[in-house]
């Protein structure tokens, strides 16, 4: 539809209305004057009165040459007279008249002959201040120039908010002519705009005469099937009596300047959500995490529904393929988010934990085993089945209204790790290159994370199965002792490390009590705990007294590169009722006996394994029925933000309540002294010294 066809009818017929007083001729005060054939005063109006003076009862019937003339200019106007009456024409020009009070005003003239119905003849004069009437023409010549020529739209509406006045600048601007503007409305002339909101808004300053300016307008109109955007203006006119006369408005084309702040609020929104995903994704190395936290980062402000998927094999530590170049993939889905509530979205998602194997065809298939993104910026009815799972979720996506798609893969030193799966439903706009290259940006950093996780979780299994194939599956309960243990590893997934535990027979019905840590965490410190258990079980059959296991020990341990590690070590004889004890830079074991405060045994703390050359002292405990020996590890008790001390008095207190089985009191003392964030591995013996029971 084009303006010639929109403007084809003519409009109505012209209404007639009254005019209020205060109008152009008011402000020029545009006086009559009537002269007989004789040059004498005949008619006389309330407008020369205030031009020049004189009231009508002094003006009438006196000549006019003389009373409003200075003598040398009388011959002049008589010789001017003279020709209009005798029909030579009607005069116009400026000519100094003399006031009342003697000063002489120049006064611009009208003068033509009338004629009554008896052949009579009379002059009639139409006088205005000269210098009033140049001002308004000057004014007048401005605006008409201002109007034509101005590069800025400009419009005049009436009170019925028609088309008055429209200069060449706004006819361009709506591809309407100035012609085809006249009477008709603004929905009339821009079909394509909110027009409903831009005449209320006229409506608004019409009724308050207070100026609406620089509003915002964007459509497009018969002159440009583009989208522009205008600065606009509206205003109030007036007469000088107040009377209204409209409403003017002044457009603008900003268009160049509205794109490049839409670009540059772009730029500043992509910056926003790459800054945010340096501090909101990857905060822990929490596999599961990190991907919940790329998917909650993208929704809202990329994607209305997000879904971050990983090929199978990479989380089954297979390895990640670089590029694979066929389908199908086994393809697990670690998270999805939606930026609002949609039962028919997330049904339509493969759950979180869920493995699929998807075909070739898919398009999260193609993204994965192309490394490229995949963008449909507007999907079709054959594309759904491509996107969704299968028959019943492509149903469920097109009732969302899901109209937009965009897959980009999760690569980290260089293998593809999955991909970032991003749909677009409540959201109009369809995904555009510059949304997959920031997506791609954005899973780029994500996938480093992801990776990051993986491995150290891959780690961390690698170390806790080690140390717990290295800890005793079952601990003896051997003659004259009750044992209970715990052993719980550090929450940090590269904090698994080196303490260990142990309950070893020795000949003569005696046992061995063992706790220690080794310096360090991870693989290498499980796998030096390893080779340290082993040799205390070694050097423990041959029943050495505590301080020469301990010599040994420091000798092996200084000879594995390096490394040191803490350790007690307790053999309690059942026979003689009593424990020997020696510690190599061990915190205290505890000694809670029946009805006595649970108290730190004094003993020699001596040096760590492996320093080398520092003596060790084995110290005798007399021990009773009842008599419980704490050994544990520093994870138990040191943290990094409160004194070791409170921790240490913390852990008496947690005995000093109502004595519990063995068990019962392991589960208290780790649930009293709980480590801030697991940053350590926690080992806890505890062995209870029951009634003697001599052999049949």
């Amino acid at each position: 539809m084009n303006a010639s066809e929109v403007f084809g009818e003519r409009l109505g017929p012209l209404r007639v209305a009254a005019s209020e007083p205060g109008g152009l001729l008011d402000v020029l005060g545009v006086a009559a004057i009537v002269l007989d054939e004789t040059g004498r005063i005949a008619l006389w109006s309330p407008q020369a009165h205030e031009l020049f003076g004189w009231d009508a009862q002094d003006a009438l019937g006196h000549s006019a040459a003389k009373l409003l003339v200075a003598e040398e200019h009388r011959p002049q106007v008589l010789d001017l007279f003279a020709r209009v009456m005798s029909g030579g024409g009607a005069w116009a020009g400026v000519f100094p008249v003399r006031h009342k009070d003697g000063r002489t005003r120049m006064v611009e003239f009208r003068n033509m002959r009338l004629q009554d119905e008896h052949g009579g003849l009379y002059a009639l004069g139409i006088a205005t201040d000269e210098p009033t009437l140049r001002a308004v023409e000057r004014d007048l010549a401005l605006s008409v120039r201002l109007v034509s020529q101005s590069p800025i739209g400009l419009a005049v509406l009436d009170t019925d908010l028609r088309y008055v006045l429209v200069n060449p600048a706004l006819a361009r601007i709506n591809g309407v002519t100035s012609a085809d503007h006249m009477g008709r409305t603004v929905h009339d002339a821009l079909p394509f705009l909110d027009t409903a909101h831009i005449e209320s808004v006229m409506r608004r300053v019409l009724e308050t005469g207070v100026p609406l300016l620089d509003e915002t307008a964007i459509g497009r109109t018969f002159g440009d099937p583009n989208e522009h955007a205008w600065n606009v203006s509206y205003y109030r006119l007036e007469d000088p009596a107040g009377r209204v006369l409209g409403v003017a408005t002044s457009v603008v084309d900003v268009s160049e300047q509205y794109h490049a702040a839409n670009e540059a609020a772009e730029a500043r929104r992509r910056l926003d959500l790459i800054a945010r995903a340096s501090v909101r994704v990857g905060t822990t190395l929490d596999l599961n995490r990190t991907a919940h936290e790329l998917a909650d980062l993208v929704v809202t402000d990329l994607a209305d529904i997000a879904a971050v998927d990983l090929l199978d094999s990479v989380l089954e530590g297979h390895g990640a393929a670089k590029a694979p170049s066929t389908g199908p993939v086994s393809i697990r889905a670690l998270a999805v988010a939606s930026a609002y509530p949609s039962e028919a979205l997330r049904a339509a998602a493969d759950p979180p934990g869920n493995i699929a194997k998807y075909n070739a065809e898919r398009l999260v298939t193609r993204c994965v085993t192309t490394a490229r993104p995949v963008l449909i910026s507007h999907v079709g009815p054959g594309d759904l089945a491509n996107i969704a799972r299968d028959d019943e979720a492509a149903a469920l996506l097109d009732r969302a209204g899901l109209h937009s798609y965009l897959a980009v893969p999760l690569i980290a030193r260089g293998e593809v790790l999955g991909a970032l799966d991003l749909k677009r439903a409540r959201n109009p706009q369809p995904f555009t290159h510059d949304d997959a290259v920031l997506a791609l940006e954005l899973a780029t950093r994500a996938a480093v994370s992801i990776d990051n996780a993986r491995w150290y979780q891959q780690q961390r299994h690698a170390a806790l199965s080690l140390q717990r194939h290295l800890l005793p599956r079952q601990p003896p309960q051997p003659t004259g002792l009750d044992v209970a243990y715990r052993y719980q590893p550090a929450a940090a997934i590269g904090e698994a490390g080196g303490d260990w535990f142990d309950a070893i027979p020795v000949a003569g019905d005696k046992t061995a009590l063992v706790v220690g840590d080794v310096m360090g965490h991870g693989i290498n410190a499980a796998a030096t705990m390893g080779q340290l258990r082993t040799a205390t079980r070694t050097l423990a059959g041959l029943d050495l007294d505590p301080a020469d296991v301990l010599r040994h020990l420091d000798r092996i341990t200084a000879e594995l590169d390096e490394t040191t590690a803490t350790c007690v070590y307790a053999v309690y004889d059942p026979h003689r009722t009593h424990c020997r004890i020696a510690l190599a830079g061990h915190l205290p074991p505890i000694w809670d006996r029946p009805g006595r405060a649970p108290r730190f045994l004094q003993l020699p703390t001596g040096a760590p394994l492996g320093v080398g050359g520092v003596p060790f002292q084995a110290t005798t405990v007399d021990c009773a029925p009842g008599d419980r020996l704490v050994l544990y590890t520093d994870g138990l008790v040191e943290t990094r933000d409160q004194p070791i001390d409170d921790r240490l008095r913390a852990l008496l207190d947690a005995l000093t309540h109502h004595r519990l089985p063995l068990e019962a009191t392991c589960d208290r003392l780790l649930a009293a002294l709980p480590p801030p964030q697991g940053h350590d591995d926690i080992a806890l013996l505890i062995a209870q010294v029951t009634p003697s029971r001599r052999p049949a």
